[in-house]
């Protein structure tokens, strides 16, 4: 039996850094997390019934935030125990926080991929998830300065 890999960024650079990994996919009954954009719903042509969405929303959005934050909890609970990942990887940001939460608690192994845009300094989801990774990868040597338990992988590009 493969192993069951769960995919999860939000949109953007995040998402693009994360489909860098695409030839991994074909390896595990993998699926994959992201933010509903009109600029994503090609992943699910792409993609056939291995692409799920959470609700857009960046705390940029002051007003908005707390409440799709909390829905994307219950939504991202609902696809976790749906797939029950062996393993979740990431490569951030804020919707990918609670999937990796509620994952550590429930026995996943976390695998986070640090930005490849932060070369000085550290994110907020990485200062969340550094704690909680079984693997935590960074893309410049010079981050293992900020993150001394992390591992060097290069460029993801």
């Amino acid at each position: 039996m493969r192993q069951r890999v769960m995919f999860i960024s939000s949109t953007g650079g995040h998402l693009n850094e994360l489909l860098q990994l695409k030839d991994l996919f074909s390896l595990y009954d993998y699926t994959i997390i992201t933010e509903k954009m009109k600029s994503n719903l090609y992943l699910k042509k792409q993609y056939p019934n291995k692409v799920h969405f959470l609700i857009y929303g960046t705390k940029h959005h002051l007003l908005t935030y707390p409440f799709k934050l909390l829905l994307n909890c219950f939504i991202s609970l609902f696809y976790y125990l749906k797939y029950r990942p062996n393993y979740i990887i990431t490569t951030g940001v804020h919707t990918a926080g609670p999937m990796c939460c509620i994952g550590k608690i429930l026995g996943s192994r976390i695998i986070y991929i640090e930005t490849f845009a932060n070369m000085v300094s550290k994110t907020s989801t990485g200062k969340l998830l550094y704690p909680i990774s079984d693997m935590f990868i960074v893309q410049w040597e010079s981050m293992k300065k900020i993150y001394p338990n992390s591992v060097y992988g290069g460029w993801i590009f």
